[in-house]
């Protein structure tokens, strides 16, 4: 897993219009990276939409959201198109990011175990460097978790 204060790896990704994007290309933002399990699911669709109505108040703060699911990029259009979303997502096929940053892991549901991602964001700062690792929330409360600790 990674730590605050080290360089948070570098990807390129297609996003939901199929266009590639860099995390190198935020340099002089702060960027949310958040990973979740699957687009269009209850727990994923919660955490988007509220994560879509804070954009304004994000934006005020300087923070790009990149969400990141081991989706196709057609799976993030559908996503993105009924739920309004007005961020970008990011399509991890082959979860090579999920593994770069550790939330690729051995999941227990309803007794089987998969390996599947832990829902996780990632505060990147303007310098590229992991500032600050989300990993205890409530899908609902996640925009809240995120918001509170930018303003401090």
């Amino acid at each position: 897993m990674l730590k605050e204060g080290q360089k948070a790896p570098d990807f390129t990704l297609q996003d939901q219009n199929d266009e590639s994007v860099s995390l190198a290309s935020f340099k002089g933002k702060k960027v949310l990276v958040y990973f979740y399990p699957r687009a269009s699911t209850p727990g994923c669709t919660v955490q988007a939409c509220a994560l879509r109505d804070s954009k304004s108040e994000l934006d005020k703060l300087n923070v790009v959201v990149l969400g990141i699911s081991p989706d196709t990029p057609k799976k993030l259009t559908n996503f993105t198109n009924k739920q309004d979303l007005n961020f970008t997502l990011l399509a991890d096929e082959e979860h090579v990011v999920c593994e770069a940053y550790g939330v690729w892991q051995l999941k227990k549901f309803m007794g089987r175990e998969s390996m599947g991602v832990v829902r996780t964001s990632f505060l990147v700062n303007e310098n590229g460097e992991i500032e600050h690792i989300f990993n205890k929330f409530k899908t609902k409360d996640h925009h809240e978790v995120v918001l509170n600790y930018l303003k401090k």
